[in-house]
């Protein structure tokens, strides 16, 4: 039976062109749902006021520090899970998908207590604004303390990608954000009897799609998903599968995380200057994920192919898969590249802008989006690299890209030229990134993937 199955994965007999597309189509249609969610949100937001905004533009290094930690254990799930199907070693798949499952538990219940804790502490070291406080602090402790949702949607999530089935992600994923839209001007402006909640409504909304998505999530792995079993009755943890997962989850952690450690950098340097330079800073992040998102989705389509592959030791469909990618990603930017100059003040329009955050937004967004032209080169190589079980790699890009280039950049181009130069520290940073992912990458395929034959992988 386990012949059989592993017979019918599509992952390593169909066409790669075709495989690559209904992998990331899925992906993609429901990650641009999540940037749509992510731009209503806070267009609601805005609508209360500028301090509103600047609050939940403030909160999104927790916010990321918690996607950084669930998408990156998924990423270690996912390269291990595939692997191993790919290596017809299905109690390993398995193993990978029930430690996983209690890794996202565990993660969740870290950051449970970290909101319970020190929610308003977060804010104190960023401003003594009592609105900003006030509003923060309540946004930020119930997207922590309640951000189970979140931890076992993404690990849902990446369980049916492992497989093939991602499908299914476009329906979780989807389902959620479409919550999320619903309840936002509901819960925040009051609608239908509901309670006037403001910034509280708008986290309350996102926490509950997270919770909804969870739920479906859940029911398609243990309905849909035939090819692993995640059934927990008489589980015990196994540290040499968490171990592994780690091997690739940790570096994705802790490049991810090192964002977080990014925008809180960047945000007081801006501080330095005007919180309304905060609000715009905010607003790139949730206007750029209508480009990233799509080529996060090409993303998570390639990484189980490349790693199934991988396990299966077919060199030419690993490469055929890297380089189609890395066309696609660069294709998307290209065109977010475009849609950011020609629509600069429209898209800024939608977040109420007054006339002083159009006037630091315009050439704030024109300027970072050059990063565009290299960043999705630069994404794709490292979840190659990831997928490839190397994912340190991507950890001494990304480290060299937001701490040793963007922040102190930012910090040099401030104190000589002003608010304006500070964005140019984000196409340099790319532009680093580029010539080291480039060296990283010859490195990689000459050590793992050329050598591959049917009868060796390189460890």
């Amino acid at each position: 039976m386990a012949e059989e199955i592993q017979k019918e994965n599509k992952m390593g007999n169909m066409p790669i062109p075709k495989l690559l597309f209904t992998m990331s189509m899925p992906m993609i249609v429901s990650m641009l749902v999540q940037a749509l969610y992510n731009v209503v949100d806070s267009a609601f937001v805005a609508r209360l006021n500028e301090d509103a905004l600047t609050a939940v533009s403030m909160a999104f290094p927790v916010q990321n520090l918690m996607i950084a930690v669930s998408v990156g254990t998924g990423v270690g799930i996912n390269a291990l899970l595939s692997r191993s199907l790919g290596e017809k070693q299905y109690e390993q798949a398995n193993l990978a998908a029930r430690n996983g499952l209690f890794l996202g538990i565990a993660s969740y219940l870290v950051f449970a207590v970290l909101g319970l804790l020190g929610s308003r502490q977060f804010y104190l070291v960023q401003t003594d604004d009592p609105e900003l406080l006030f509003y923060g602090t309540q946004y930020v402790f119930v997207v922590t303390v309640f951000s189970f949702g979140l931890f076992l949607a993404v690990i849902s999530e990446r369980l049916l990608q492992s497989t093939g089935l991602t499908i299914y992600n476009m329906y979780t994923q989807g389902l959620g954000a479409v919550i999320n839209i619903i309840l936002d001007p509901i819960l925040i402006f009051g609608l239908f009897g509901f309670p006037r909640l403001e910034v509280l409504g708008a986290a309350v909304a996102t926490v509950v799609g997270q919770i909804c998505g969870m739920l479906l999530g859940v029911f398609f792995n243990l309905r849909k998903n035939k090819e692993i079993n995640i059934n927990m009755k008489g589980f015990r943890p196994e540290m040499s599968t968490i171990k592994r997962i780690y091997q690739v989850g940790i570096p994705s952690i802790i490049m991810q995380s090192i964002g977080s450690v990014m925008v809180f950098g960047i945000n007081k340097i801006l501080m330095m200057f005007t919180s309304t330079a905060v609000s715009v800073f905010g607003v790139y992040f949730k206007l750029q994920s209508f480009i990233f998102m799509p080529v996060f989705g090409l993303n998570n389509g390639m990484v189980p192919i490349i790693a199934y592959n991988y396990g299966a030791r077919e060199k030419k469909r690993i490469m055929q898969t890297a380089w189609l990618s890395i066309g696609a990603a660069v294709t998307i930017m290209l065109v977010g590249l475009a849609g950011f100059h020609v629509f600069t003040a429209q898209l800024l329009g939608i977040f109420e802008a007054s006339p002083d955050m159009l006037a630091i937004g315009v050439p704030a967004l024109r300027i970072i989006s050059l990063s565009f032209s290299f960043a999705g080169y630069n994404i794709v190589a490292g979840s190659i690299f990831q997928a490839l079980g190397n994912g340190v790699y991507s950890l001494m890009v990304s480290v060299a890209r937001q701490l040793l280039v963007i922040l102190p950049s930012a910090f040099v181009l401030a104190e000589i030229s002003g608010l304006n130069a500070v964005w140019w520290a984000f196409p340099i940073a790319e532009i680093v990134a580029v010539i080291m992912s480039t060296i990283l990458f010859r490195r990689i395929y000459r050590i793992k993937i050329q050598p591959l034959t049917k009868e060796t992988v390189s460890a």
